[in-house]
């Protein structure tokens, strides 16, 4: 009960509300003290007035009309003369004097928590005003300790109300508290176990009914938190059973794809000059493919081969992926070319680097024959003491917003209508595996540009390396 949050709440409601109380008791005790000591005056100054009826009255009366007021002496003063009216025998001396004429609340406190602890009977001198003007003031001389035990009495009275009011008051927020929070918050609570039982389940989703309006801020979070967690589980569920028909099929496809490697080692042997020329390329492509089926079959048991780096020249395989993409151009009014440097190398997977550059021609290519527009794509290449960087620009219209926010997000970054996205997915990842970055550097009516840096040293970026400068003012 008390690690619950309704059980802390009961007894913190409790503690805060007497710590309020004793606060009260504090100035309650001195206004007692202040009440106590001005009844005594008062009571003295009507003792005082059967004396000034008779100036003559017995002991006895006079005892008892000191008795009667709780007193010792009563002086009083009238017409500037100080009178002593009521007389009898002090047990002992006088040991302070108090004015209540003039105090502050500071020094009425001072003086009440003094009394309060002080458990010595002592006769003090009491200094007042009489009443309606009776004079022009009043003094007694009394014992404290009727003071302090009626002070003790009314303080434990004050506790006890107190404790009383405390514990009422707590109970009333408590089941307050438990009827507008505790019990909304394990409906929540309540929701949350039941989504977790079955995420898959759209029907399980929490529906926003508190009328709180913090609680019902959170139901909403939760409620869009768990809606995109059921999407992303039934995206996950097609993804897994998208890679296995994918394996499937690329298993298959490798054995026909290796049966036509087999017949173009046959074509390569032909006299025909054209022939010659295009063989290498056929041969190229198809090696390329039937590498492609072995890596997604290889992906598909989340065993992604690492890729095996070595020098290679940048400019040839550049030149080799814009010859397979000017087939593809046709007649088409876009143009390839190629700023790099031809003694330049980089430490890269020949393949892998082959497929990363060919997405990106590739979806170059298409977005300015999708756009029905000439232009250009050039593939530019520089290097530092830290990294490659090799830029593919394109003069295209640029990128939509939507596939920029989910750019390299397999199945939601495609930027054409009817494309799957994957093309930077899988780039994004080869690049990664070099141990560098592809991003995208810039994008609009003048064009997009893809950068990839590849590390130099060990392989790996120690921090997420800029854009060169140079490149920046090409913009």
């Amino acid at each position: 009960m008390i690690n619950s949050l309704s059980g802390r709440l009961l007894v913190l409601t409790t503690i805060f509300v007497m710590l309020a109380e004793v606060l009260i008791f504090v100035p309650s005790i001195a206004r007692f003290r202040e009440d106590y000591l001005m009844n005594r005056l008062e009571r003295a100054q009507i003792a005082s007035l059967a004396l000034l009826a008779d100036d003559m009255i017995d002991r006895e009366l006079e005892a008892e009309l000191l008795e009667n007021a709780g007193v010792f002496n009563v002086v009083l003063r009238r017409d500037q003369v100080r009178q002593l009216m009521l007389a009898s025998e002090l047990p002992q001396p006088i040991s302070q004097t108090f004015d209540m004429r003039d105090n502050s609340a500071v020094v009425l406190i001072r003086d009440a928590l003094v009394r309060l602890v002080a458990p010595e009977n002592e006769v003090i001198r009491v200094i007042g005003a009489p009443v309606r003007d009776a004079g022009l003031l009043i003094e007694v001389t009394m014992e404290t300790m009727p003071l302090r035990e009626a002070m003790i009495d009314y303080g434990i009275r004050i506790l006890i109300l107190s404790a009383v009011i405390s514990v009422v008051t707590a109970l009333l927020l408590f089941f307050a508290m438990r009827a507008l929070l505790l019990k909304p918050i394990k409906g929540v609570v309540g929701h949350m176990q039941n989504y977790a039982a079955a995420p898959e389940d759209a029907r399980r989703i929490i529906t926003p009914s508190a009328g709180v309006t913090e609680l019902r801020e959170a139901e909403e979070a939760l409620q869009k938190l768990e809606t995109d967690l059921t999407q992303a589980l039934r995206q996950k569920d097609r993804l897994a059973q998208l890679g296995s028909a994918v394996s499937k099929i690329s298993h298959d496809l490798r054995n026909i794809l290796t049966s036509a490697q087999l017949f173009t080692d046959r074509i390569e042997m032909s006299e025909d000059p054209t022939v010659k020329r295009m063989a290498p390329k056929l041969v190229g492509s198809i090696t390329r493919a039937v590498h492609l089926c072995e890596s997604t079959l290889a992906f598909g048991k989340a065993e992604e081969p690492s890729p095996t780096l070595t020098m290679l020249p940048l400019a040839e395989l550049v030149d080799e992926v814009i010859d397979s993409e000017r087939l593809a151009v046709g007649s088409s009014d876009v143009s390839f070319s190629c700023n790099v440097a031809a003694n330049m190398t980089v430490r890269a997977d020949p393949e892998q680097l082959y497929r990363v550059l060919a997405n990106l021609i590739r979806n170059a290519r298409q977005a300015l024959v999708t756009g029905g527009q000439s232009g250009e794509i050039c593939v530019e290449a520089y290097e530092d003491a830290e990294a490659w960087w090799i830029d593919v620009t394109d003069t295209g219209p640029g990128l939509p917003p939507k596939a920029q926010e989910h750019l390299f997000t397999p199945f939601q970054g495609g930027a054409r209508k009817g494309g799957s996205g994957l093309g930077l997915a899988i780039s994004e990842e080869l690049v990664r595996g070099h141990g560098g970055t592809l991003e995208l550097s810039q994008t609009g009516p003048e064009g997009t540009r893809f950068s990839i840096c590849l590390p130099k040293g060990d392989g790996t970026l120690s921090t997420r390396q800029a854009i060169p400068t140079q490149f920046q003012a090409a913009d």
